[in-house]
């Protein structure tokens, strides 16, 4: 028999990709395409007292200029509809759009920006989350309870446009039942994805209001709702076409500047195309929230948790549109995997005059399992314990109650920490200035739609057909892998064609480490399908029960008989292809969970605060590896970029809200000099997942416990505790002072 699924089998669309034939939305080129750009506010909060564009609509290759009045109202979001496709008469953050020009080149159109002239009546911006909250705050949204796609109901406009809790049992009564209560502030920085190819699109607007869009977007079926919401245009009227994306670690999910490419293109009359420059992705793209995180913990002397609360306060900037939710689910899980029994979690959702934040790698989870594993890590040295011995007193095992009281079916919490232990060396003696730190994180994923079809044409020949695009991640090699394997034919003579959203009726893309998940299992039923017609007519034409059948490498086998059909003759007998459509739709959360075990080693410079990685180890535990190859990129590439949000990676703000880190010499992501060696395991020894052939995720679990690690790591090394993220040598050299 064909192995397929467990091989490390490479891309389905690498060849195109290195080669350069894979076309991307900044390739597209169709007849008489305009160049949009756009004018951003330079101040952070403002009314807009006067725009004259006349000399910009004068300019030469100037095709149409379009502002705010002329969009007044409309507003778009991926669950909170509050952002204006323009700024409809104020800004509320430095790099708002104030003004959009569709010209025959990028130079004419960005040589006409510098003629539209703005007169500002600048007001005073919030720019602390905390602050916003008081009572005496302006309010940056006065009109915030009409804003459609609220998450919960919310009584007054305010700042706070979310509040949520999550956990079980009486926390205050936990509290009084410890003997040791540890108490910490933690915060995070914002920062941006990174990803390689920045946010851009392609609108083509029709005179009936209709249109065709190739955009950079994970999830274009959605895409097509929010601008169908906003320019009241049916979401049928349109079209999203498949492209390639390059990288998208969450921040692909949105509109960005789809609706005002559709608004440029319906007034000039052309195709416009819209690619960010990186100046503008990080100070005007949606980058992952800061954060403040208030933790309180109850503990007996032995080490058992009574009672933990996690506080919550998100800077979601000027506004809310790029989240799915409206807010961050990841909060809800960052107790992490241990059993405690009262627990309660609470998060709040901020307005400031500052970049808008959205998704990114893990929404909430990097913030909230740097914060909880460090603070489960002071714990344990306030009572004298090893960390690893503290966690591992209060891990969670098949059938616990999570702590805000979900129901866990399978993990494997102690098996990771076993296997990390062993591998890093963790309780061996260490130089001096030398430290390990650990940090767990678990992941279950949620569910999703998706849509799989597969044919078989008369020549034999397996084709796939499917909406979705890939991020990045490899769902088109998993839609392959699975089909192939249900079908015995191997990954590299099965063509994929992707489809525009004529298609289905909808699908839901990609994101959220469920892409295995929903896009796998329909694939397998995709599969199934296809084997059970062709075993079904071939039966027919050998005179034989189709139980009795088997398939490899286009064959259709009778063992007993020894008799054989090829895909093609059964496909002539039938006298028709064969085509099949898999089908997923679950809005349910795993059950099931993978886990994630890191120990960072880093030496400190005790007289410059240096912090040196040493050594990295990752070990998971998770359930059956589709694609090792993959799974192992996906590991590793979790760790560096945990790395980066651990130690370089920071978007800094001047005192006005000014982002002063606008290109990639002063916003630092790791380089080949930063990565330590890292020594990665992963354990499918009980195969449990809502996958299929029982996988599990794998996609962000990776990059949200490494700030942790190395957080615990600096301690263990010189014993001072930055709280602080990221964890610069500035920081520890300041704590070491301070603490002589």
């Amino acid at each position: 028999m064909t192995q397929v699924v467990g091989k490390s089998t490479p891309r389905v669309e690498g060849v195109a990709k290195v080669t350069g034939q894979a076309q991307y939305s900044a390739d597209l080129k169709l007849p008489d395409t305009l160049w949009g750009r756009i004018l951003r506010s330079p101040v952070p909060y403002a009314k807009i007292k006067r725009i004259d564009t006349s000399k910009a609509e004068r300019a030469p290759g100037v095709k149409a200029v379009l502002v705010g009045s002329e969009v007044t109202g409309l507003r778009i979001g991926r669950c909170i509809y509050d952002t204006p496709v323009l700024a409809d008469g104020l800004v509320r953050f430095i790099g708002e759009k104030v003004a959009a020009v569709a010209a025959t080149s990028k130079l004419e159109a960005e040589a006409a920006l510098e003629l539209i002239e703005v007169e500002y009546d600048e007001m005073t911006p919030v720019l602390d989350p905390e602050a916003a909250l008081k009572d005496d705050a302006t309010v940056l949204h006065p009109d915030l309870l009409s804003y459609k796609g609220l998450p919960v109901p919310v009584e007054k406009a305010g700042n706070m446009f979310a509040y949520l809790k999550w956990g079980k049992g009486d926390v205050e009564a936990g509290f009084k039942q410890a003997d040791v209560i540890v108490e910490n502030t933690f915060t995070t920085q914002v920062t941006h994805q990174s990803y390689l190819e920045p946010h851009s699109c392609v609108a083509d607007a029709h005179a009936d209001g209709s249109a065709d869009f190739w955009t950079c977007s994970k999830t274009p079926f959605a895409v097509r709702g929010q601008v169908s919401n906003c320019i009241g245009i049916a979401k049928e009227k349109l079209i999203f076409h498949p492209m390639h994306i390059g990288g998208d670690f969450g921040g692909k999910g949105g509109f960005m500047d789809v609706a005002l490419a559709y608004f440029l293109s319906k007034k000039a009359g052309k195709p416009v195309k819209m690619v960010m420059d990186y100046t503008e992705e990080l100070t005007a793209g949606n980058p992952r929230h800061a954060s403040i995180i208030k933790v309180r913990t109850g503990v007996k002397k032995d080490g058992t948790i009574t009672a933990h609360h996690l506080d919550f306060l998100f800077d979601s900037g000027a506004y809310a549109s790029m989240k799915p939710a409206g807010y961050l689910i990841g909060a809800s899980t960052c107790a992490g995997p241990y059993k405690i029994a009262n627990c309660l979690i609470e998060e709040r959702m901020v307005y400031t005059n500052k970049i808008p934040c959205g998704h990114m790698r893990a929404p909430g989870d990097p913030q909230g399992f740097f914060a909880n594993e460090s603070q489960l890590d002071m714990v344990a040295r306030k009572l004298g314990m090893d960390p690893a011995a503290f966690k591992r007193k209060n891990m969670l095992h098949d059938g616990d109650e999570t702590p805000i009281g979900g129901h866990i079916s399978h993990i494997r919490g102690d098996e990771a920490l076993d296997k990390a232990i062993q591998m890093a060396g963790y309780g061996k003696p260490k130089p001096k200035n030398v430290g390990r730190g650990l940090a767990f994180s678990e992941w279950s994923p949620s569910g999703g739609e998706g849509n799989v079809f597969v044919t078989i044409e008369e020549d034999g020949k397996v084709k796939i057909i499917s909406p979705v695009v890939d991020q990045g991640a490899g769902v088109l090699t998993v839609i392959v892998e699975v089909v192939g394997e249900e079908l015995q034919v191997p990954a590299d003579e099965i063509e994929l064609k992707q489809v525009d959203s004529t298609i289905v009726p909808s699908d839901g893309g990609v994101g959220g480490s469920r892409a295995t998940r929903v896009y796998g299992n329909a694939s397998f039923e995709a599969g199934v399908k296809a084997r059970e017609e062709l075993f079904l007519f071939a039966g027919q034409a050998l005179e034989v029960d189709p139980k009795e059948l088997m398939t490899d490498r286009g064959l259709i086998w009778h063992k007993p008989s020894k008799r054989k059909m090829s895909f093609a003759q059964v496909i002539k007998f039938k006298g028709a292809p064969i085509y099949v459509r898999g089908y997923y739709k679950s809005a349910e959360k795993s059950h099931d969970t993978s886990v994630s075990a890191q120990i960072a080693e880093v030496h400190v410079d005790p007289e410059t605060g240096q912090v040196t990685l040493r050594n990295m180890t990752s070990a998971h535990t998770t359930g059956k590896v589709i694609n090792p190859l993959m799974h192992q990129g996906q590991v590793e590439g979790g760790v560096v970029f945990g790395l980066g949000y651990a130690l370089t990676e920071e978007v800094q703000f001047d005192d006005g809200g000014k982002i002063t880190t606008s290109n990639f010499g002063e916003f630092k992501i790791p380089n080949i000099t930063d990565i330590p060696p890292l020594k990665t395991h992963v354990s499918e020894s009980v195969p449990v997942g809502p996958g299929p052939y029982n996988s599990l995720a794998i996609g962000e679990v990776a990059n949200t416990p490494t700030a942790a690690a190395v957080a615990n790591a600096v301690e263990d090394a010189c014993g001072v505790r930055i709280t602080d993220l990221p964890v610069t040598s500035e920081k520890v050299y300041a704590a070491l002072r301070a603490r002589a």
